[in-house]
């Protein structure tokens, strides 16, 4: 049994950057030096920059003539020049004491709660267009959350011990990193996934090769360097950006993978699975296969339920950062009793919802993340705007000259099985289907088997026995199920997070659950008094 040493964590003061605040003094000062350079950014393998003829631009999602930067792709050869770094660094890396390996993610939150955080709020605001209130929540207080509450978890792991059954026999369970590097793939809408995705495995003492969005390159960058100054060894976490079909390529075939950590879409998520089972006979281990991919997300509200919060509930959980969010509402169910108030409010609300650069403050949304993001939305809301099954009542329009911005559309359908009440479109876009108070049973199973995805889901009631049926009929439609409250917002150490069926492994970030993925036990039985006589006392 170890000593408990690390004090049970508290989640991070959410800072709220109101005029005149300290903190909105610091974030002006960070995004104007951000924005008055061009940051070049390497390869980071073995702790050395490496940098390529293959270079991509980094742009403002919401200014196209914004250029932050440039980052630098990882070919082939650097890839595998990665793999090699990586298992060079694991034998130290895991021979180290655990606590050794806390305390550089425990120094790294810190680091990250003073004088680092403008710098990784800033990035994902010009980089990831999200404003400051978002980035603040994920970029500073949800990582480090994460860090710290993932080294409370790896020690209660560790405590977790065999009994003894005699006097004779010590037994315990050692909890040692898999043999191998892990692969990890982030996506571009959360900078705590993508720091979260790489530390995680690190700290229990895998080593890792971290092929960041190329939407996201310029905050996963700092997030690394973050890591570094928290005195992270050479090799441990390796950062690799570039094309993520020849990296998956080369690394889902690699003898030595044993790990695949993933957040991203369902169809390049069931990829990975099928080229790596296309090549486990040739791999030394089972790879552990982690990921979280889509969701159609769901916000059912019941006849009892209240108007003027569903409101707000509705409008943040569709469009706070433009709906990309894999937990944002994106098809609700509601009542025709309470539809009329409802409809007049929600749109009134929606009205003053302001969009633009996200480096005005006033601003609730800024732009979607990249052109291709882009056109898909916009390519929904013009078919809905020609279907003879579907209104558009807020939003609506688009414009790309300058930003990719989208306002924030709701589309009212009569088809249950309307496009935009089953595909996901990860965009400030909000269907709603409105039932008959009579065919609740009807619709509380159209929810329920209208998506191929599981991941959050939302239910809105006075009436208590409604809520329990509601949450008992819905029981396998979300893996984060919330009650009278929008379906986004998952906390680190309150909410563990992650979805079932097309939605991912459900693995739970934010949980012991995630880490014991990224651990092999080894059960140890000492005899300490080892018997001299192989006769049993039944044949005496």
């Amino acid at each position: 049994m170890i000593k408990s040493t690390i004090p049970t964590p508290v989640n991070e003061p959410i800072l709220n950057y109101a005029p005149n605040s300290p903190e909105r003094a610091e974030i002006e000062a960070k995004l104007a030096e951000m924005r008055s350079q061009t940051v070049d950014i390497p390869l980071i393998i073995g702790g050395k920059e490496i940098r390529t003829d293959d270079t991509s631009e980094i742009r403002s999602p919401h200014n196209h003539d914004q250029l932050l930067g440039t980052y630098h792709n990882a070919g082939a050869k650097e890839v595998t020049m990665a793999v090699e770094a990586a298992l060079a660094a694991r034998a130290a890396w895991a021979a180290l004491p655990w606590e050794q390996r806390a305390s550089v993610f425990l120094k790294a939150a810190d680091l990250l709660a003073g004088p680092w955080r403008s710098t990784l709020n800033a990035a994902t605001m010009l980089g990831q267009s999200k404003t400051i209130y978002q980035a603040e929540i994920d970029a500073a207080c949800e990582l480090i959350d994460f860090l710290r509450f993932n080294a409370k978890y790896y020690e209660e792991i560790l405590e977790q011990q065999p009994i003894a059954n005699s006097a004779d026999t010590w037994n315990r369970m050692e909890y040692r990193p898999l043999e191998g590097f892990i692969f990890a793939i982030t996506p571009f809408n959360f900078t705590a996934i993508a720091g979260n995705l790489n530390a995680t495995p690190a700290m229990v003492g895998n080593v890792t090769l971290w092929k960041p969005s190329p939407s996201a390159v310029l905050s996963g960058y700092y997030v690394y360097k973050l890591l570094e100054a928290a005195g992270l060894p050479a090799g441990v976490i390796n950062f690799i950006p570039g094309d993520a079909p020849s990296m998956a390529d080369q690394l889902l075939a690699h003898p030595d993978l044993a790990g695949v950590h993933f957040t991203g879409s369902t169809t390049v998520f069931r990829g990975i699975w099928a080229k790596i089972g296309e090549n486990l006979a040739n791999m030394k281990s089972y790879p552990r296969i982690v990921g979280e991919t889509g969701g159609k997300d769901f916000i059912f509200a019941h006849p009892t339920a209240d108007v003027d919060p569903l409101v707000v509930g509705a409008l943040r959980g569709a469009f706070e950062y433009q709906g990309q969010k894999c937990s944002a509402a994106s098809r609700m169910y509601i009542p025709r009793s309470i539809w009329p108030e409802f409809k007049e409010k929600y749109v009134a609300e929606v009205a003053k919802i302001t969009v633009g650069e996200v480096e005005d403050f006033k601003n609730f949304i800024g732009a979607v993340i990249h052109r291709q993001s882009f056109d898909k939305i916009t390519g929904y809301i013009e078919q809905a705007r020609t279907d003879g099954n579907a209104e558009i009542i807020t939003g609506g329009k688009y414009d790309d000259s300058k930003g990719f911005f989208i306002e924030p559309t709701t589309i009212v359908t009569t088809d249950p099985h309307y496009p935009t009440m089953e595909q996901e479109l990860f965009g400030p876009v909000l269907t709603i289907f409105v039932y008959e108070d009579a065919e609740l049973n009807a619709t509380l199973t159209l929810c329920d088997e209208t998506s191929p995805y599981a991941l959050t889901g939302a239910i809105w009631a006075r009436d208590r026995h409604a809520i329990n049926y509601m949450m008992d009929r819905l029981r396998d439609s979300a893996g984060n199920f919330y009650i009278n409250d929008k379906p986004t917002g998952a906390v680190v150490g309150q909410q563990p997070f992650g979805g079932a069926r097309a939605s991912g492994t459900n693995d739970k970030a934010g949980s012991s659950l995630n880490l014991l993925r990224w651990l092999s036990a080894r059960a140890l039985k000492e005899n300490t008094n080892p018997p001299t006589d192989w006769r049993y006392p039944s044949v005496a």
